[in-house]
């Protein structure tokens, strides 16, 4: 008797256990749900607090991630914002989907933009079409430049508003937002949100110094300061600034984040004040963080270290709010089919074949999804790269041209023991480095990728000295 009441008793536990198993986000619909995609442009990952850094440059993100689950290793497809939101909008890479910095002129103000989705890859759909197919109101509200819907991040939304020309933040989009959901309470709506903030080309309204009050050097923290050492970075691959230099534009980038922060505050009790927060899907990520001088430059686009691909992104389901941490490695490639996922929306085969990405559900859950992922850039029409970044932390960087000579340049990292990217091992590991160029090789011949060029270069001459080093496509 005793045995089969212990028979019984594992009976019940294993089938409690499948009951919680099968509670857990797998198979979870949310089909009456919104959904908002909030976009902090250009956060580099070491400089929010829900990631560990020691200053509260984010208490809000923090808040907000303990009722979702805060991925730690998510990886940008690209490195900079026009290729990023598409892919985001496709689960596309950008070799793919096309959408990258092709200019048949870049002197500023003279830029001529070929890009655009419908142009480049018509087959492509969108986020955006398939939400509006299956019943959701698409609006969006974005800070213009990179995110413009131009470029054709704009396809499928019923609304697509970019604020003034420039880079605009979240001081102008969330007030925008809130207003069209209070007049649009009666619709279930897919929006997506998206602020400058935190971008150099960004300044703050009111900016106090308060991350670094003793810094009485050079700079004073300006929009034109930052856009010379970015150019002069882009010019001669390297910038000559003091420690305490570095200090203070951190300073200066932390202050910005904590401003975005308090905006996206601002936006989340308004979600509250309304009772959306139970209905609604949010997912806040970053299309590519920030380089300040980790190699030499500042800014991004540039290069495809850890600094300019590791973002944040932190997923919210209602009634879902567990707080959980999530190491698996990603990539931000992934929201659209965990987006499908969640909301319950089935795609047709050509649609399952464009995806790229995964849904994230499986890892929520708390299985190990970590996989190889992929990043790239065109940068400016002067530098073309390519990287793999592997589950066990392997990162494989070809440069296929750089200007003004570079080609066909590896490098290899251990993230695991030199996560700052700092020993190119190269040639101290060839059987790695080949095994891992073959592999990036392979994925961009599946992208389409002709790594033989030919590659455009070009110049800008924002920085004085830019054009005497690169020569005009």
């Amino acid at each position: 008797m005793r045995n089969t009441n212990l028979i019984i008793g594992f009976i019940a536990l294993a089938i409690l256990l499948v009951l919680l198993y099968m509670n857990l986000p797998q198979g979870y619909s949310c089909p009456d749900c919104n959904v908002i995609i909030i976009a902090f442009d250009a956060v580099q990952t070491s400089h929010v607090s829900a990631y560990g850094y020691p200053l509260q440059t984010t208490p809000n993100l923090n808040n907000f991630a303990k009722g979702g689950t805060l991925f730690t290793n998510a990886i940008s497809p690209a490195s900079w914002t026009v290729p990023t939101y598409m892919s985001w909008f496709t689960s596309m890479y950008p070799s793919e989907h096309k959408v990258v910095n092709r200019y048949s002129e870049y002197e500023p103000p003279n830029v001529t933009i070929l890009a655009n989705l419908r142009n480049l890859t018509p087959s492509a759909v969108t986020l955006a079409e398939i939400m509006k197919q299956n019943g959701f109101s698409t609006v969006a509200f974005t800070g213009d430049a990179g995110a413009r819907g131009a470029s054709g991040d704009n396809i499928g939304f019923d609304v697509y508003v970019d604020t003034p020309i420039g880079f605009n933040g979240f001081d102008l989009s969330v007030p925008m937002a809130l207003s069209w959901i209070r007049n649009n309470t009666d619709k279930k709506f897919f929006m997506f949100l998206h602020g400058y903030d935190s971008h150099g080309q960004y300044m703050p309204k009111n900016f106090t110094k308060k991350y670094d009050l003793n810094y009485t050097g050079r700079f004073n923290g300006t929009v034109v300061e930052q856009a010379a050492l970015r150019e002069e970075g882009l010019a001669k691959g390297y910038v000559n600034v003091t420690d305490d230099e570095i200090k203070f534009w951190r300073a200066w980038y932390d202050e910005k984040i904590n401003d975005a922060d308090a905006r996206f505050r601002i936006f989340i009790n308004g979600l509250n004040e309304m009772g959306l927060m139970d209905k609604t899907i949010i997912i806040v990520a970053s299309d590519h963080g920030t380089e300040f001088f980790e190699h030499g430059r500042v800014d991004h686009g540039h290069t495809l270290y850890q600094e300019l691909i590791h973002v944040p992104l932190v997923v919210r389901i209602p009634n879902y709010s567990n707080g959980k941490t999530v190491t698996s490695q990603v990539s931000t490639l992934d929201i659209m089919p965990t987006i499908f996922q969640i909301a319950g929306i089935q795609v047709n085969d050509t649609v399952k074949t464009q995806i790229k990405g995964f849904s994230l559900l499986d890892a929520m859950k708390g299985k190990d999804v970590s996989r190889d992922v992929y990043s790239e850039t065109d940068y400016r029409l002067f530098t073309h790269k390519r990287a793999i970044v592997t589950k066990d932390g392997w990162k494989f960087i070809l440069t296929l041209a750089e200007a003004p000579d570079k080609k066909n340049v590896k490098e290899l990292y251990n993230l695991k023991t030199d996560p700052m990217e700092t020993t190119n091992l190269i040639n101290s590991e060839p059987q790695t480095a080949y095994e891992l160029e073959q592999k990036l090789l392979s994925h961009l011949k599946e992208m389409g990728t002709n790594i033989d060029g030919p590659w455009v270069i070009g110049c800008s001459a924002v920085y004085v000295d830019q054009c005497k080093y690169y020569a005009h496509g």
